[in-house]
């Protein structure tokens, strides 16, 4: 009880923050904050929230210690992560403790990654660091836009739309950023299809309660909002879809679409997709014309790191690299996130509806 009432009291304090600007900058960030910022936003300015810790208030993480698959008992079997491989390097970054600090800064090998995520749309993406040939850091504005994560970049200090994946202010304002396949999953599955695997220690550096959600039933409570955001009742608001998104344009997936065989072939704009999951994952590739040829079947038994297979016998991992045969399919532009995230940004087709 004594931690219900103190998480009530956080979001109170959240929301008592929480303005509207008309101004050319959003209330509470002062000039500082908005050097070598651009006042003109490619977003409306009258629905760029100020969600109340202000410019780093919610602080990032840079380069965190990780630490093997061994120490499980820093994680549940169940507990959701976003997870990224480069080579052998194989990484998991455990939502609890993106709740509390929202992107990592991380370098993989020869990839200077951001794991940027928002709590409160549940969208995960990744992001490359290197704009324009120059490698940045980003932070957690303290901004909002459709109850959406406004990351900015430390180089230029320009916003950002993580699910534009777009900077909308700033001299770097109409940039996309080059976004980078993570895939959402459990702990058990990560672990059992990748068992090499790292996580993020608990040590960063700050003192937060990680394992204890700070927006109390946010997540399940499709009533619940913090923030003024458009709704769409196709389905259930806080539902958690797979969204690949083409330009201005859409289309989501369902968990409860994948039946046993967890292979669907779609078309979306024009373009052939391969969508492959069943109820802890989903990941989609976009086929070229001799992919678009070839079936597919579901493999996974989880007890490794296959995942389907082509009809001519090669078998993909859950981001599209051969792991028997030979082969690589193309990753689309896509994202796990909170089904009402996707119309507020983009023109959404419901597969199967």
């Amino acid at each position: 009880m004594k931690n219900t009432i103190l998480l009530l009291a956080f979001i109170t304090t959240i929301l008592s923050c929480s303005t509207s600007s008309t101004q050319d900058t959003p209330q509470n960030q002062d000039a500082g904050e908005m050097e070598n910022t651009s006042t003109e936003w490619s977003i409306p300015l009258a629905e760029v929230l100020d969600g109340g810790p202000g410019r780093d208030g919610i602080p990032a993480l840079e380069n965190p210690v990780m630490v093997s698959a061994d120490n499980s008992s820093i994680i549940g079997d169940s507990d959701l992560i976003l997870g990224y491989k480069n080579g052998n390097d194989i990484r998991a970054y455990q939502h609890f403790i993106l709740d509390w600090h929202e992107i990592v800064n991380d370098d993989v090998g020869d990839v200077s990654l951001a794991i940027t995520y928002c709590p409160l749309t549940g969208t995960g993406i990744g992001w490359n660091r290197f704009i324009d040939g120059k490698r940045t850091t980003f932070g957690v504005s303290g901004l909002l836009y459709q109850t959406n994560l406004i990351p900015f970049d430390r180089a230029t200090k320009s916003n950002w739309s993580q699910l534009l994946n777009e900077s909308v202010n700033g001299s770097l304002s109409g940039k996309k950023a080059e976004v980078i396949t993570l895939v959402e999953t459990d702990w058990k599955t990560w672990k059992t299809m990748f068992p090499d695997t790292k996580l993020m220690s608990l040590n960063t550096g700050f003192a937060r309660t990680y394992g204890v959600y700070p927006y109390v039933d946010y997540k399940t409570n499709n009533s619940f909002f913090l923030f003024p955001t458009p709704k769409d009742s196709r389905l259930p608001l806080k539902e958690r879809v797979h969204a690949i998104v083409d330009g201005g344009d859409a289309k989501v997936y369902q968990f409860s679409k994948f039946d046993s065989s967890g292979i669907l072939k779609d078309t979306f704009n024009g373009k052939n997709y391969l969508v492959v999951g069943n109820s802890n994952f989903i990941a989609s590739f976009e086929l070229d014309a001799s992919q678009s040829n070839l079936d597919f079947s579901f493999v996974y038994d989880g007890s490794s790191s296959a995942v389907f297979e082509d009809s001519l016998g090669t078998q993909y991992n859950v981001f599209g690299e051969a792991v028997a045969g030979s082969g690589q399919l193309n990753t689309s532009t896509s994202f796990m996130g909170y089904w009402f995230s996707i119309p507020a940004f983009y023109e959404t087709e419901v597969y199967g509806n």
